[in-house]
């Protein structure tokens, strides 16, 4: 990281800032290019191991890419506030981000629940709950994250 005097080495740190953020991209091999994607997110932190869940159609190009290939990339972002710094007309943006890789699978029908439940969790609509009626034509994805940092930008 060019900047280590913003990168973020705690653990738990980190896990504080995904649950802040609200949409996570992820970067899925293409070939040439990357295929980027912002989704709605949930997650499971147990024994420092972050899982990342993430729902939507049940076909598209994102499954068709994760099938060939199930090595991504993540990156989630939050607390933007663009700070105007009157001396020397000069301006920097305050944030918070994490970025990482992991694995990606698509889940099978018995586990979609959970991952669905996380989702509503992070969202903090638990007591909504899930039609289980439409939980076979919707497809979820789990990351297992197996590395991320993580930096800040604070200036006030």
């Amino acid at each position: 990281m060019r900047r280590s005097d913003r990168e973020i080495m705690d653990f738990n740190r980190m896990v504080e800032i995904m649950k802040q953020c609200d949409v996570c991209r992820i970067a899925i091999n293409n070939g040439e290019y990357p295929y980027i994607v912002p989704l709605n997110f949930g997650m499971k932190v147990e024994n420092s191991q972050v899982t990342l869940y993430f729902h939507g159609a049940a076909e598209g190009t994102k499954l068709d890419l994760i099938s060939k290939n199930p090595r991504v990339s993540f990156e989630m972002d939050c607390e933007h506030e663009l700070m105007l710094i009157d001396e020397g007309k000069n301006c920097t943006m305050n944030y918070e981000s994490v970025i990482g890789r992991g694995i990606a699978r698509i889940l099978p029908e018995n586990e979609k629940y959970n991952a669905l439940s996380a989702i509503m969790h992070h969202y903090r609509a638990d007591s909504f709950g899930i039609n289980e009626a439409i939980i076979s034509r919707t497809a979820v994805i789990e990351l297992t994250v197996d590395f991320m940092t993580a930096k800040e930008h604070k200036k006030h």
